[in-house]
């Protein structure tokens, strides 16, 4: 795609700030959500027997999602271009990227939806975090080598999913209840590609970048504690979350699916922003984020029972939390790299 952004950047104006475009780009997946919350909050519109989600708003999730790849492919050429180049930048790319997987699989979960012709809430609770994971190996692979490598399947999978928005819209959701081979559906299809991504590109390639690295001694933490600390804060959050849906009072993930992975996707944004800083400041990843730490006591209070009938309730609120959080986080990092860079 290369070639194509190539051409896109020369059309953006030079006063265009990269960040302005990254944000932009982030926007329209937010846009996206929101469409897709207000006509199919609860996943069951794709569903045989129901109102299904209107077909242009398949139109315009196909294009905003073309767009929203676009303006993150061109950001950093703009800034290249720009002569604009800054490390804020780049955790700001990277931070808003890592937000936007719960809102990637989200939105994708729509055109299958849930029931019987579709995806189990549950299922797709572990598929998120089969994407995030992938996510956050990339960035463990530059904590460890310094150098990022970004799987070559973003790209594909990013037309793959505005080309499939765009089917929907023509072809209607009842062209996914049809078997693609025998008894395979394109549900399954959706699950495998996304575990198999994982298992068989991502993880692999990331793991014999860091060997490479350790063979030519090169890399940057030698422990191997030290090495896999950053997984420490992303574990305990699934675990945590998945404590959650296996012992909550009222099925929450049944009730209140988007909401439940949008926190997970956002708490998760917040731990991969954190690492992210320690890549660019050459820092020790702390073993613990700070967020988790009010959550557990949240996730005890729910799984014993003592707030069952307020279980929603305690979802929405902490969710709410969770997102303030993280956005108090990124405006305070925007704000000290303004700062340093103004008193230079």
């Amino acid at each position: 795609m290369h070639p194509f952004w190539n051409s896109v950047v020369k059309i953006l104006p030079t006063w265009l700030a990269p960040n302005l475009i990254t944000l932009t780009g982030f926007m329209f997946l937010v846009l996206t959500f929101s469409l897709l919350s207000f006509y199919d909050f609860d996943f069951y519109a794709s569903g045989e027997g129901r109102t299904h989600v209107p077909s242009w708003v398949w139109i315009a999730a196909g294009l905003f999602n073309f767009l929203a790849y676009t303006l993150d492919g061109v950001d950093g050429k703009q800034a290249r271009r720009t002569n604009s180049s800054t490390p804020l930048g780049e955790l700001f790319d990277h931070g808003l990227d890592s937000w936007a997987c719960v809102f990637f699989v989200a939105t994708v979960y729509s055109v299958f939806g849930r029931g019987e012709t579709g995806v189990g809430v549950v299922t797709l609770y572990y598929l998120l975090w089969v994407v995030l994971f992938s996510f956050i190996l990339s960035h463990w692979e530059k904590y460890n080598t310094g150098i990022l490598f970004l799987p070559w399947g973003y790209d594909i999978s990013q037309v793959t999913i505005s080309v499939v928005y765009i089917i929907t819209a023509v072809v209607g959701v009842e062209a996914w209840y049809k078997p693609v081979i025998g008894i395979v559906q394109y549900r399954d299809l959706f699950t495998v590609m996304i575990v198999g991504c994982l298992f068989v590109v991502t993880l692999p390639m990331s793991l014999y970048n860091v060997f490479k690295a350790y063979r030519n001694s090169t890399l940057k933490h030698s422990s191997v504690y030290e090495a896999l600390l950053p997984f420490f804060s992303p574990v305990l959050l699934f675990v945590l979350s998945t404590l959650w849906i296996s012992l909550s009072p009222t099925d929450i993930i049944e009730k209140q699916p988007r909401i439940f992975y949008l926190m997970v996707g956002t708490a998760f944004s917040n731990v991969t922003c954190k690492l992210i800083v320690c890549q660019m400041s050459n820092t020790r990843c702390k073993p613990l984020s700070l967020l988790l730490l009010p959550m557990t006591a949240v996730v005890l209070l729910v799984i014993s029972g003592v707030v069952q009938h307020g279980e929603i309730t305690v979802l929405y609120i902490w969710t709410a939390i969770v997102i303030l959080t993280h956005i108090h986080y990124g405006v305070s990092v925007v704000s000290k790299d303004t700062h340093t860079q103004t008193a230079y």
